[in-house]
Parts: C-alpha cells; structure tokens; sequence
C-alpha cells in the first residue's frame, strides 16, 4: 500500500445514547507484535478504543492518525485497518447501542486531551465491572460514550460549554471541601489562569471565585436541610472549617443563619 493511500479526509457517525449500550466484550488489546498492520469488521458491533500508542487507522477508507489520549467510535459494519508502529496497547469495548433517542453527531476520532484519565477511569471501572456485573460494565460505558459526545459539541454559549470549562467545573466540584484558588483551578483545566478567567466569564457571567462560592452554599444547604449531619461537619464539607466565616456565608448567600436554613427559613 503506498502512503498516498492513506490520506484521506476525516468523518463522523451519528449515535443515539438516550438508553445504555449492551456491551458484548471489553479489555486491554495488544496489536503490533506479529503484525503491522490489521484489517477486520464488526458486521453488528460498535468498537470504542482509548488508544495509548501512536498509529493510522483507515475506516472505511478514510484515514485517521490516532495518537495517546485519542478515542475512537467506529460503527457496526465499518472496515478498520490498523497500521501499527511496533507494539501498540489499547482499552477497547464492543457492544450494542439502542436505536432511539435523538442522534448525536461524534467524529470517528477525537483528542481527549486533559480528560483521558477520566476516560480510562471508565473504561477500566467497566473492565473490572463485567465479571460481577454486565449491566454496571454498560453503565461504565455508557458514561464514557456521553463524555465522548461532549467532547464533540462545538465549543462556546452556542453549543455547549467549552471543555476546559468542563474540566475545571469537574475540578471544582470534586474538591469543594478543599482549599482552591484560581490557578490551581486553571492547571487542573489545562488552561491559563486568564482564560479561565474568560471562560467563566463566557459560560457563567461571573468569575470563578463566585462560582466556587455559590456552588459551596448550594451544597451546605442541601447538607443542612436534607442531612442530620453537625454544623460544623457541614461547614467542613464545604471548605469552611471557620465556623464564624461560615455563619456569615450563609447569612450572605442564604439569606439566613445556618440553623435557620436547616429549619427551614
């Protein structure tokens, strides 16, 4: 095969996640070793690969050059060819999706960028799922197949939030009983403490300090209102081990002592 043959343009495929996959088969796949190059289908099965190594892949003719941290969507009946550059290791999954619900667009190949970690946690959660659980394997799956269609929406107001914002929000609410500042935010992100600041100011029309506190008042008032738990467990578990600081937050963003807004005022 000469290399012109290989260059081709890119393309996307349209799924529908509305109900969650039937995965028939995942694991860690290794190519490359007796081989350089594959070629197969799967006439009824979608194939999602996180791919770890560099390599260029042909579906249905159309190249694509993956590379580490790049997903792959390829539909059923699509015939793939690999051309491997030595021994190449991938996280793969097989499986069924449902025939309803809204289509969404997904190009073949994508970057996961700074969420590639996120998208082996899922992808390695369903591997270690399937032999105790083939219905929470799919529910793995079918978190890293919403997270892969997000990946896709256009980035801005118009069509979604941009996914460093996405990132840093994940960020956010991961470590809200944590101290956080902006730049650690914006590390997290993968992004500039300026361009954070932007992003925030595009998605939420404040800035990431208000966002920060809003969301940890939005969570100590479910804790107090829905939750038996101290006081001062509450304030902790929003970052505010300063009991004063933190009646003051409440009266502030809540319009009410934290004894108040758990009886309800």
């Amino acid at each position: 095969m000469t290399e012109s043959a290989w260059v081709r343009p890119g393309r996307s495929c349209a799924v529908r996640l509305d109900e969650p996959p039937r995965v028939l088969s995942l694991g860690r796949g290794v190519h490359g070793t007796t081989s350089a190059v594959d070629v197969f289908r799967l006439p009824d099965l979608w194939q999602l690969h996180l791919y770890q190594y560099s390599a260029d892949l042909l579906v249905d003719g159309v190249l694509h050059a993956v590379r580490p941290g790049h997903l792959s969507l390829v539909p059923p009946g699509a015939e793939v060819r690999y051309r491997y550059r030595g021994r190449s290791q991938h996280l793969y999954a097989h499986l069924r999706l449902p025939g309803t619900g809204e289509p969404l667009t997904v190009p073949v190949v994508q970057d996961a960028g700074a969420q590639t970690p996120e998208f082996a946690g899922l992808l390695l959660g369903a591997i270690a799922a399937a032999p105790r659980s083939a219905r929470r394997a799919d529910a793995e799956v079918w978190a890293a197949l919403w997270r892969l269609a997000e990946l896709a929406e256009p980035k801005g107001r118009g069509g979604g939030p941009h996914a460093s914002f996405s990132c840093a929000v994940a960020h956010i609410e991961s470590h809200l009983a944590e101290r956080l500042v902006v730049p650690e935010v914006a590390r997290a992100a993968g992004v500039s403490h300026n361009q954070l600041i932007r992003l925030f100011r595009a998605e939420t029309g404040g800035t990431v300090v208000a966002y920060i506190r809003r969301r940890r008042m939005e969570r100590a008032r479910h804790l107090l209102r829905e939750t038996t738990l101290p006081i001062q467990a509450v304030a902790a578990a929003v970052g505010m081990d300063d009991l004063q600081a933190f009646n003051k937050a409440c009266r502030r963003e809540l319009g009410a002592s934290p004894r108040a807004v758990r009886a309800g005022g």
